[in-house]
């Protein structure tokens, strides 16, 4: 298998190589109707040589680009900042665990509310506070969180290792979601710097976000919907 690599063209699609395919997962939410766990959807196929995926929201052949960025108004320009996740993150800690926190990087997923806001918990002391804390990170698509052993200091929310890449759908908002990347080698862009590679990163695919290429949340403010 060829590593997962991705490439934001200007003021259009994102160039994929490295996957042979692309899997919905829909956002499951438990009995409080909060998020709480996947479920898979479609897959559609990718070459691994190289595909382009829509990055505007336009295309009317998705996941696939088909070229609708250049007859819409899309401003596909990337600001986010280029620094790595340690940089951007605040550190929070409690008697047992610590939670790193880069908060410009969510993806409005909302598993971090599961079972008790992962703020709240990780001032808490007793083991299923802390399992909870841990598993609420472990779910973050945009690897917005991680959470930490304060005696140790070694992160214990464990990360992606297999690469692989989907397409979040939010039936609760009643809208598609981001664009979620797991364990890729590379998020570059042509023509400028690369961007520091996250064990999961969440990709704008709506082309509202104010942060692109990375989601921040629009699409839930404008209940885009992919059609797929």
């Amino acid at each position: 298998m060829k590593p997962l690599k991705i490439t934001v063209l200007p003021n259009g699609p994102y160039r994929v190589v490295g996957a042979s395919q692309i899997t919905q997962l829909f956002i499951q939410p438990n009995e409080q109707g909060l998020s709480w766990s996947y479920r898979e959807g479609k897959s559609f196929p990718l070459q691994e040589e190289g595909s382009s995926l829509c990055r505007c929201g336009h295309s009317a052949n998705k996941p696939y680009c088909d070229g609708s960025h250049q007859h819409v108004d899309f401003d596909g320009r990337v600001e986010a900042i280029r620094a790595d996740y340690f940089t951007q993150a605040q550190l929070q800690e409690g008697p047992l665990i610590a939670l790193s926190d880069a908060e410009k990087l969510c993806a409005f997923a909302r598993f971090c509310d599961a079972g008790g806001k992962i703020w709240g918990l990780v001032e808490q002391a007793d083991a299923a506070s802390l399992a909870l804390a841990v598993r609420e990170a472990e779910h973050c698509p945009a690897g917005r969180l991680k959470v930490w052993d304060m005696q140790s200091q070694q992160q214990i929310s464990k990360e992606p290792d297999v690469q692989s890449i989907h397409l979040l759908e939010d039936p609760k908002l009643g809208c598609s979601a981001a664009l979620w990347v797991k364990a890729a080698e590379t998020l570059d862009v042509e023509g400028d710097k690369p961007y520091p590679v996250r064990e999961r990163m969440t990709l704008c695919r709506c082309g509202a976000s104010s942060n692109k290429p990375f989601c921040d949340g629009s699409h839930a403010s404008i209940k885009w919907q992919d059609g797929i």
